[in-house]
């Protein structure tokens, strides 16, 4: 990567063939990309999951690995805040003997200093100084997002590519950042990764679509026909949603539980002096829906982990889980047997390379990688799966070379698999493209309605409502 001084800042890539060190073997490398960034060009990549979108992005950084063409930079400073930064630096941490503090993370030394001065006003808009004590691998999806943007922006970035900036965040949250990214877009060139394309800046200039890891369209101020046919471009042909059924164990496994599923009385999380919610009572009865809302930090996700037993604290709470008093005697196998889960926490942990037709496998065992031989049948299950959700060319990829969004699809899969009593969707459409996202939901809904499952489901967005969801618990009462 060459930098050097000029009137006008640019990226240019010519021809440039390459990949992501840490993604070589993906299904889709960098493809003959020709493309030119200029200062002050506000960029919106699009494209469906597992296109390459994530990857130009990293590209944009110097992170690409070139087999063939040019890449020429004269921007100094370029930051990146993606779900890839954000779950390679989580692992990181946990791989550390002692944490970190979100201060002295957002503090750290770096290429680039910190504006103090800028850092002290997002830490108040972000409403995020009560935090900086708290460890770095303690914090929510959304917490930690908005702690990445803190860092990057007080850095005083010339680019900074913004990969799902959104996710994660709740709504008042989203339009504070929306807000300050206005104030922005004179002093700082923008590429953005969006998914929702209403979440798309109105200040954005130059869109691009990408497709089987090749810029294959730019557009550079369309007019809204031309930005209507762009969008034509991410329909994804579904296949008919047809849930494969449960095996006769899981019927026999589920007839044997009985209602209520959950029960918590005066339920109480804290760390350190701050009470995260007190005095909650919550009742899951068999086949009744809930939709979980509330604000970033209120509390959704510890919630839930009192429930599986994620979270230490379940054993100081008054808390029965089918038909288990926590803190008995029962196993984790007790509890683990009748969950399903997909969280953003669990994506995080699910960095082992196997292959995405066991990583769905896997969810019968309720394990990070298959480690017992799969029979025949899991086996046909988990493939109904994979050709459900469109992956069924993806079966012997490693998780860890797809794109975020096909993993996050493969664990939705993973959670359902076994057709849970508990079926636990934390945020489970973060990082998913319109058409998938639509599928999930339509799947959720078919779920809800065959009461197979009981659903306990975790969501920002209004846009997202389930149907046959009839029963709402927020956590901003608590």
């Amino acid at each position: 990567m060459n930098n050097k001084g000029g009137d006008v800042k640019f990226i240019k890539f010519t021809g440039f063939n390459g990949y992501l060190a840490e993604k070589k073997h993906s299904l889709y490398p960098i493809h003959n990309l020709t493309w030119q960034v200029n200062e002050g060009e506000h960029w919106l990549l699009l494209g469906a999951n597992g296109a390459g979108k994530s990857a130009l992005s990293f590209a944009l950084t110097g992170a690409a690995k070139s087999e063939s063409g040019e890449f020429y930079s004269t921007f100094n400073h370029i930051e990146i805040v993606s779900s890839d930064i954000q779950k390679q630096m989580l692992k990181e941490e946990l791989d550390k003997e002692s944490p970190t503090l979100n201060c002295d993370f957002l503090y750290s030394s770096t290429p680039n200093n910190i504006d103090i001065s800028l850092s002290k006003s997002l830490i108040n808009l972000f409403n995020f100084e009560h935090l900086l004590q708290r460890y770095f691998r303690d914090l929510s999806t959304g917490e930690t997002r908005k702690l990445l943007l803190i860092k990057a922006i007080s850095s005083r970035p010339e680019l900074l590519v913004l990969d799902e900036p959104f996710d994660g965040l709740d709504t008042e949250m989203v339009k504070t950042l929306h807000a300050l990214l206005q104030t922005l877009k004179n002093q700082v060139t923008f590429v953005f990764v969006l998914n929702r394309y209403g979440e798309t800046p109105h200040f954005v200039s130059h869109y691009g679509y990408v497709n089987k890891g090749e810029l294959q369209h730019t557009i550079a101020t369309p007019n809204a026909e031309q930005r209507d046919d762009l969008l034509k471009l991410l329909h994804l042909e579904r296949t008919p949603l047809v849930i494969p059924p449960p095996n006769s164990n899981q019927v026999i496994t589920q007839k044997n539980v009985v209602s209520p599923l959950v029960t918590l009385k005066e339920a109480k999380v804290t760390y350190a002096d701050r009470v995260i919610f007190s005095n909650l009572n919550w009742q899951i009865n068999k086949h009744q829906h809930w939709q979980l809302t509330g604000s970033n930090g209120s509390g959704k996700t510890c919630l839930l982990n009192l429930i599986t037993g994620d979270n230490p604290q379940c054993y100081s709470n008054d808390i029965n889980v089918f038909g288990f008093q926590r803190g008995s005697g029962e196993s984790i196998w007790d509890i683990k047997q009748h969950i399903g889960y997909i969280s953003n926490a669990l994506h995080m942990d699910y960095r082992v390379s196997v292959s995405a037709l066991n990583t769905i496998i896997s969810g019968f065992f309720d394990s990070i990688g298959l480690y017992q031989k799969p029979t025949d049948e899991h086996i046909v299950v988990a493939k109904k799966w994979l050709a459900l959700l469109g992956l069924a060319d993806k079966q012997n990829i490693s998780f860890t070379q797809l794109s975020y969004g096909d993993q996050r699809m493969l664990l939705i899969a993973r959670a359902m698999v076994k057709h849970p009593t508990l079926l636990i969707l934390d945020e489970p459409c973060l990082g998913l493209d319109e058409p998938n996202r639509q599928r999930v939901l339509l799947l959720i809904e078919k779920i809800c309605a065959a009461k197979s499952s009981t659903v306990v489901y975790v969501n920002h967005h209004s846009e997202d409502k389930i149907t046959g969801i009839e029963h709402y618990l927020s956590m901003n009462d608590y």
